[in-house]
């Protein structure tokens, strides 16, 4: 994460999904939530051509989009196959799929965090400030 405001790109296919979390984003009482350039994509060859063009420092990633499984994409990044030339972005899977083996099939494909659909606001607004501090901690080292 860089000293500008943090990238979030929101891979979700749902347009009043993608509307609602932008908005809990924007009102979060946490600044650098709040603060975040939320950037979005519907499928994931549009999350690809938004990788490759901007630089992200968290992704938001629905794990069924109309072009495949989010896990496909989470593993190019992991496996450093999406060529951004930039770190690779902090990866959290969004899902409504909550069976351990799903968790487990997330994390082993590289992603740093879960999160079940449905979810309350405040847990967005926490996952995505864990996640954006964890990355700020480590930019700093």
């Amino acid at each position: 994460m860089t000293a500008e405001n943090p990238r979030i790109l929101l891979v979700e296919d749902e347009e009043l999904n993608r509307t609602l979390v932008k908005a809990v984003l924007a009102r979060a009482r946490i600044a650098a939530v709040r603060d975040a350039e939320v950037l979005d994509a519907s499928t994931l060859a549009s999350a690809r051509t938004r990788l490759a063009a901007e630089d992200v420092d968290l992704i938001l990633l629905d794990m069924n989009l109309p072009d495949g499984s989010g896990l496909a994409l989470a593993s190019e990044l992991a496996a450093g196959t999406v060529a951004t030339g930039r770190p690779r972005p902090t990866v959290v899977a969004v899902t409504a799929s909550v069976l351990p083996q799903d968790r487990e099939a997330a994390l082993q494909a590289g992603c740093d965090g879960f999160l079940d659909k449905p979810y309350a606001a405040a847990d967005l607004v926490a996952t995505v400030a864990e996640h954006l501090s964890r990355r700020s901690g480590q930019d700093r080292s």
